[in-house]
């Protein structure tokens, strides 16, 4: 017998139904990507990571494997999370934060999804590290869902990933429902007049990324890439003279470490690391920290107007969420087919920015207390 046909025999005799039902899943993720065009760039390589680690003795993974080399060099030691932030803060305009401050409550209430899943996951047995971990999904923030995760629970890395990019790529389909149950069609016809504010000088510009490196750092020290990487690519956005770095980190960076850190996530989806009860129940948890953080954006809104004479539009509040641009987009859509006057997309982009920058901070103080917990 042959090596060729040695080996197509052994192949067919490893194979299983698990390997068949992640073909399924790998296959699905491609369709999504493909034809329904949700959040391709991450995943279709995830699908095709997902396929090729699920071969019978597929060369992909273990030992030597590309696969696997990628997931320990790049996510295990949080480096791909960490490049990606760069490219994140390089796309992220702070100036509506700094003309409205007032808009951070917004974002910062979403966080509720953060620590109500935290807390949820512990109640149902899972140790707090692997509940901090889960509870980062709550405002589908992919790059700081995996660094948490690469800190303090690897072993439920590659559920913890899919469910945070797969939510986020699903934004649309998600929020709609949880903010129609939540608000009245009167409520979403609330018109909000766009007040710009002060120009923001460019001093402050450069000034804001170094005080939220100093302040987040002496938090959590730890944290100190996560939060010093995106601040650098903001300033390398802001500061007027590093254009050619800020457009690389916009696409050349984040592009290529998105393909590579697709494909590290997919190596990890094997079939008996992830067709397992703790998998479905991390995908499970990560919807409802999703669905907690879009509602408590949308709560916290509602409460604002009880004492406030200028009424808020509560759908802006579900743009708290990390999911930048989708979840700011969603919100201005839904308000525009309530009503064809009704423009809510700077308030919903402004609320949304400010959900990334507070989802990151919510990030570093899930570290510093996690830390403090663990005594390391």
């Amino acid at each position: 017998m042959s090596a060729t046909l040695t080996n197509l025999v052994a192949g067919i005799s490893a194979l299983s139904w698990q390997h068949l039902v992640m073909w399924l899943i790998g296959s699905t993720l491609i369709y999504l990507g493909v034809k329904k065009n949700y959040e391709p760039l991450l995943l279709i390589p995830i699908g095709f990571g997902t396929l090729m680690a699920n071969i019978p003795l597929s060369g992909a993974i273990g030992e030597g494997g590309p696969l696997t080399t990628l997931l320990q060099v790049g996510v295990l030691t949080e480096l791909f999370p960490i490049l990606i932030f760069v490219g994140v803060g390089a796309m992220c305009d702070f100036g509506p934060l700094l003309r409205n401050p007032e808009v951070m409550l917004l974002g910062a209430s979403a966080q509720i999804g953060i620590f109500g899943t935290i807390i949820a996951s512990t109640l149902l047995g899972f140790p707090i590290a692997q509940a901090a971990a889960i509870g980062i999904l709550g405002t589908a923030d992919g790059p700081t869902t995996i660094y948490v995760a690469s800190l303090f629970a690897p072993e439920i890395l590659a559920p913890l990933a899919l469910a945070a990019y797969s939510y986020m790529a699903l934004t649309p389909l998600i929020m709609p429902p949880i903010i129609r149950a939540l608000t009245t069609s009167a409520e979403r016809r609330i018109r909000m007049v766009y007040q710009g504010g002060p120009e923001i000088s460019r001093s402050a510009r450069l000034v804001f990324p170094l005080c939220v490196i100093a302040v987040a750092g002496l938090i959590a020290p730890v944290a100190a890439p996560l939060v010093g990487f995106l601040m650098l690519g903001n300033f390398l956005r802001e500061c007027g003279v590093t254009d050619r770095l800020s457009q690389s980190a916009q696409n050349e960076l984040i592009n290529v470490v998105t393909l590579l850190l697709g494909l590290a996530i997919g190596g990890s989806m094997t079939a008996e690391n992830f067709l397992t009860w703790e998998s479905l129940g991390v995908m499970a948890l990560g919807l409802a920290a999703m669905i907690f953080a879009t509602a408590g954006g949308i709560i916290i809104a509602k409460l604002l107007n009880a004492v406030r004479s200028q009424k808020i539009n509560p759908m802006v509040g579900a743009a708290g969420i990390s999911a930048f641009p989708m979840a700011g987009r969603v919100v201005a859509k839904m308000a525009f087919a309530e009503d064809k006057q009704n423009y809510l997309l700077m308030h919903a982009m402004a609320v949304n920015i400010s959900g990334q920058l507070c989802s990151i901070v919510a990030g570093v103080v899930v570290i510093a207390i996690t830390k403090a917990i663990l005594g390391s």
